[in-house]
């Protein structure tokens, strides 16, 4: 078995109020930025032991799917790498 670090970053789809970064956007403007759009996401970084890469691909993207993300409202991603 090898260790990984799976990442694991949630986002909100498209078209989904996201009132967290709606305020921070108004809070950077307001500061003098400018910025066409801002989105809030949530990253988890998961350590695991597995076969291969794929395996930990495969089990990480289980956890989102059952947990860490919506899929209902939220897009994900999942990168694996050897740690």
């Amino acid at each position: 078995m090898t260790t990984y670090t799976a990442t694991v970053t949630v986002r909100l789809k498209r078209g989904v109020l996201d009132p967290e970064a709606e305020t921070t956007k108004r809070a950077l403007e307001r500061l003098g930025f400018e910025l066409d759009a801002l989105r809030f996401t949530e990253r988890y970084e998961v350590d695991l032991d597995a076969a291969d890469a794929d395996e930990a691909e495969a089990r990480a993207d289980e956890m989102a799917e059952r947990l860490l993300a919506n899929p209902t409202i939220h897009d994900y991603e999942v990168a694996v790498v050897e740690a």
